[in-house]
């Protein structure tokens, strides 16, 4: 039920389908499909659902933290170290810097974390999975030991594969596909056809 609700609230609030390719992506590509994950992550009611199914997936594990490469993981890894409080099985959360601080410290991973702290990696969209291997570099980098990746959101374009080649257990909450099959019924539902006007374009925009 968490899943179908968090699917629900992705499509209303982060979807964005076009007949054509016009959204740049992260990667350089273009596509008719963008997930702007940070309108859901950011929301209230997304990080209860999300904060809520992901711990489930890793309460069981010997996890110290979670977190990955700011900005996009950071809303999710809170959501789930919260709900960890609540739930009594406290994880705490760390940051992944794209570049380390030119001052003080100057460290690059910023958080409850030390020198073989067992964690968690995070991310809320991957596509070519670029990103989310930066975090895993720098998180190793600075001695931290990875359990597991989890994304909330896989574009399946390769992304996946190209993490398992660094030999750490992945997975996805949701997948593109899931969304636009989600997206499709509820336009059906509502007696529209979707990629036929700009103006369903305009309604997914939030």
């Amino acid at each position: 039920m968490l899943k179908s609700e968090l699917v629900d609230l992705l499509v209303s609030k982060s979807l964005k389908v076009s007949d054509k390719p016009v959204y740049n992506l992260a990667s350089g590509r273009k596509s008719d499909v963008y997930i702007d994950c940070k309108k859901t992550t950011q929301s209230a009611h997304g990080m209860v659902l999300i904060g809520n199914l992901i711990f489930s997936r890793i309460s069981d594990l010997d996890v110290d933290a979670i977190g990955g490469l700011t900005l996009g993981a950071d809303p999710i890894a809170n959501a789930v170290s919260y709900t960890s409080r609540i739930k009594e099985r406290d994880i705490n959360t760390f940051v992944v810097r794209k570049t380390a601080k030119e001052h003080g410290l100057k460290k690059t991973i910023e958080g409850d974390v030390k020198k073989g702290s067992k964690v968690v990696i995070v991310d809320d969209v991957v596509t070519t999975g670029q990103s989310t291997i930066d975090a895993i570099h720098k998180a190793k980098e600075f001695g931290l030991e990875i359990i597991k990746v989890i994304v909330l959101v896989d574009r399946q374009e390769g992304g996946k594969e190209e993490i398992q080649k660094e030999c750490i257990d992945f997975e996805s909450i949701i997948t593109k596909q899931e969304l636009l099959d989600a997206y499709h019924k509820k336009a059906d539902t509502e007696g529209a056809t979707p990629r036929k006007s700009a103006r369903n374009d305009a309604l997914l925009q939030c």
